[in-house]
């Protein structure tokens, strides 16, 4: 019974997932970890308006692929010396997007505007896994993540992982993406992330020390009971 009062606590302690507690940002629950001791290398990347133009989009991550084949799951990590950037800006409502090309595979990621927020909504991934034609292909076009306004730009620095479908998952660090309103070949303002923002994790760690406080007190109370019901016994 206290393992369910110290848990229901925590849980409803904040907005935002943070060990257990309901995020905002709709990230999916994680089905693979990002693999120990391969941190992928942060990249940069823009795509310009045209050759000779500033950027219209923007994105910085290190970025980590995982995928499930024959029940095994793998990982490969973004190169971003060895990666090219293709896309297209995002003009009157219009979709923009961002492809990086590396091994002869890729992944699309594909940002919506709408209400004067955007958010990325596709991802499509195609894989060369050597060998004879050999390819890993899986994509999930109603995904709603790294939303921010419409002029600013979205953050992440922390480790995350997305699950986009049963068979893909991505791992991202030192996130930050900005698909419109570039303005100078530079991030606005960043949104940040439930796990950047510390006035998050804050009323979470006090939470989850109160729950432990009022589980000890619990106890303490129960074994308090039962040394008082043996007194009365041996009376």
């Amino acid at each position: 019974m206290f393992h369910h009062v110290f848990l229901a606590l925590l849980l409803v302690w904040g907005g935002e997932t943070v060990f257990g507690v309901e995020m905002t940002d709709q990230t999916p629950e994680p089905s693979a970890e990002m693999t120990s001791g391969t941190t992928p290398a942060i990249g940069t990347y823009s795509i310009p308006n045209d050759a000779n133009s500033t950027a219209c989009l923007l994105a910085t991550m290190g970025l980590q692929i995982s995928y499930k084949k024959d029940a095994v799951v793998k990982s490969i990590n973004l190169d971003p010396n060895n990666t090219a950037a293709t896309g297209k800006c995002g003009v009157n409502g219009s979709d923009a997007s961002l492809a990086l090309s590396f091994d002869k595979s890729s992944i699309t990621f594909t940002f919506s505007e709408d209400g004067g927020k955007f958010r990325l909504h596709a991802v499509n991934v195609t894989l060369n896994l050597g060998g004879a034609g050999v390819t890993f292909s899986s994509a999930n076009t109603s995904l709603s993540l790294w939303e921010a306004s419409v002029g600013s730009s979205y953050m992440c620095r922390r480790d995350q992982t997305y699950n986009i479908t049963e068979v893909l998952f991505l791992h991202t660090l030192g996130l930050q993406v900005q698909p419109f309103g570039v303005q100078n070949n530079s991030y606005a303002t960043a949104h940040e992330c439930a796990m950047d923002d510390t006035s998050v994790l804050i009323p979470i760690v006090v939470g989850a020390a109160l729950a432990g406080l009022i589980l000890i007190v619990m106890i303490a109370y129960v074994i308090g009971r039962r040394k008082t019901y043996v007194g009365y016994q041996t009376l």
